[in-house]
Formats: C-alpha cells, structure tokens, sequence
C-alpha cells in the first residue's frame, strides 16, 4: 500500500526561482526511501513541500499534487500534517540547546494531547531505542556531540508516534561509527514500530544499504529511481554517486573530484 504520492510537483521560490520540476515518488507503508543526490539537488525542498514548511521560506507548490494515505494534503498546514503522523526531522540537529534533552524530547509529545501515563510510557520506549540519550537525559541538549543532538531529534519525532518520517541529512557531519550506529536506529524503528521514512541523504553508500527503494535527484528532477539493490549495482551510480570507475581491473577505483565533475551522464538520464 502507498502511504506517501508526490505526483510531478514543481517549487518555486519568490515567485521566480524553479528549484523542483515534476518530481514524482511514492512511499510505501513500512518502507525507508531514499532521496538521494549532491548538494543543491532539491532534496530538503521535496521533503519540505511534503511537510508543508516552504511557506516560512517563501516557497510554494504551484503544480502536482501530494497525497497522504490517498487524501491531499499539500494545502494543509504543518501541525495538522503532524496530527495525521507525518514528521519531519530538519537537516542540521534542531534541538532546544538550552534545554535538557528530556525537556527536548517532551516537547515531541505536545501536539498529542497524551496522558502523563502515556508520555512516560513513549519516553521510555524512546530511550529504550535510544540508550544513549537516557544517560544524557538531564543535560543540555546544547552540550551534547552531534550524534546525540540528532539522536535527540529522531527521539523528538518518535514522541508524536509517527507513521511517517521525513529524515533530511541524517549523517551530516558525523563520524562514520555514529551515522552507523543512527540508521541502524532508524532501521529497527522501521521494522519493530512499522514506521515509514522518506530519507533524504547524500551519503549515498549508507543510504543505499538501509533503504528498500531510492531516488535520485539532479538539478530539481529525478533521473533515476530504482530497488536499492539496482542502483547499488548501476554504473552511472556507481561512477557519479559513489565514485568508482568500473572499468578497473582491481575491481574499481575511486574517482578523483575532477573526474566527477566532468562525468557526463548518459543521455537516457536527461530524456
């Protein structure tokens, strides 16, 4: 069953600037997808059309459509998307520095009118996915390392019971054992909580491996989507994204920056 259908949006900023142009995905219910791209592709912006935040930077979708369990919802405002289970975890670890990281992760449960019961109950099981953070949990969030301030945002998000997750950048500047340690996190919630991600990464080698299903974003269109597996193996990915050239008799080299940057993708991408 899809969850999530974004049918060829276009986003446009100020009323001039085009950064989407007729992306279209879908999510299904129980799976982790995977937005992928460089820098500048368009990735936030397709997460935050979906969750309804471009008003605040003065963008907007001015065509397409966005369904949600087969109701629109691209007019609908960001808190009543949240009451229906959709919530996005921002790039860059927004978390209340000067609160503590439980104080952090109660104000995740604010919108759902929960008991007193229920919050210590959804505290719990947050710390139970999350150990880290219950031994942190009377610091302030702004003392804290990266990996436990995006840590504490996953655990935010997770407060509200989400059924979906709309996860930008979650490696961003964090030492590889971290961001392992973060998206096998983020696979047992997919698996043991059913929760649904929309992932948007560039750390495409990562994202790849937790994802069932990816899209890959150029210049505000996707050019290429496929299983995981399938573009894990595709050489245009392998070339561009990854940076090994396969046409190495080791088995593969890494590609130097000016290597990518003059790589040009085969015409099917653009047609």
């Amino acid at each position: 069953m899809t969850l999530l259908s974004v049918n060829n949006i276009e986003v446009i900023y100020d009323h001039v600037i085009l950064v989407l142009r007729g992306v279209s995905l879908d999510v299904p219910e129980g799976g982790i997808v995977a937005l992928l791209g460089a820098n500048g592709a368009g990735k936030t912006t397709t997460l935050k059309a979906v969750s309804n935040l471009l008003h605040a930077e003065r963008g907007e979708v001015t065509k397409g459509a966005i369904h949600y369990r087969g109701d629109r919802v691209d007019r609908l405002s960001p808190n009543e998307l949240v009451r229906r289970g959709v919530i996005q975890v921002m790039e860059g670890r927004h978390c209340f520095a000067h609160l503590t990281v439980e104080e952090n992760l109660l104000t995740g449960a604010y919108t759902c009118g929960m008991s007193r019961a229920q919050t210590r109950e959804a505290l719990e099981r947050v710390y139970a996915y999350f150990p880290r953070l219950k031994l942190r949990r009377k610091s302030q969030a702004g003392y804290t390392s990266g990996g436990e301030q995006q840590m504490c945002a996953i655990g935010r998000a997770m407060m509200a019971r989400p059924a979906m997750v709309l996860l930008d950048e979650p490696s961003m500047g964090l030492a590889p054992q971290i961001v392992e340690e973060i998206f096998e996190i983020v696979r047992d919630l997919n698996q043991r909580e059913k929760v649904s991600f929309l992932l948007a990464e560039q750390n495409t080698m990562v994202a790849l491996r937790y994802a069932s299903y990816g899209y890959i974003l150029e210049n505000g269109r996707v050019v290429m989507d496929g299983s995981a597996a399938s573009l894990r193996e595709n050489e245009d990915v392998k070339e561009f994204y990854l940076g090994v050239a396969a046409n190495d008799a080791d088995g593969g080299r890494r590609s130097s920056f000016r290597d990518v940057k003059s790589y040009r993708r085969r015409k099917r991408w653009l047609a």
